[in-house]
């Protein structure tokens, strides 16, 4: 699985082409031959990029939670996959995000493309500035989280 790491700051242009940057794409490595899928994130009012790889993986993960024929499995899937699109990098290292996934998180012109882990998010920069969180506000989540008793498996 691949590790995003960074953030960086990219131009959007009147197309809704984004340069995707040489860091990740190094990060990337040659598995996916810059095959990604976009969609909106289900908590933030951004969009998240999937290499085609993690997004089959994620795809398994779904389908081992889900029945298709359990109504509000169904929902779940219909909404999950709602707006989401392949998108492939050009000859110029270039991604076109459509437009209705643009507007749907506020990027007109400057987005920040920030590696978390398997995934990278995509938000306008305006929102990514503001979405950040206070350092006593972070620090108190993070104790919270991970600074719980650990489990100790040898001993």
């Amino acid at each position: 699985m691949t590790t995003f790491i960074g953030d960086y700051n990219c131009k959007v242009d009147e197309k809704g082409r984004v340069t995707f940057p040489s860091m990740l794409k190094k990060q990337l490595g040659v598995v996916s031959e810059g095959r990604f899928v976009v969609k909106k994130d289900i908590f933030e009012h951004c969009l998240v990029l999937f290499s085609i790889e993690e997004w089959e993986r994620q795809n398994t993960l779904i389908r081992d939670r889900i029945n298709p024929y359990n109504k509000e499995h169904n929902k779940f899937l219909r909404n999950f996959y709602r707006g989401s699109a392949e998108i492939v990098l050009d000859g110029n290292n270039r991604m076109l995000i459509p437009k209705r996934l643009l507007d749907l998180a506020n990027i007109s012109k400057e987005a920040i493309l920030a590696g978390q882990d398997g995934k990278i998010e995509i938000w306008s920069k305006e929102l990514y500035e503001s979405a950040e969180q206070k350092h006593d506000d972070f620090a108190a989540l993070a104790e919270k989280i991970m600074g719980g008793s650990l489990n100790k498996e040898i001993e």
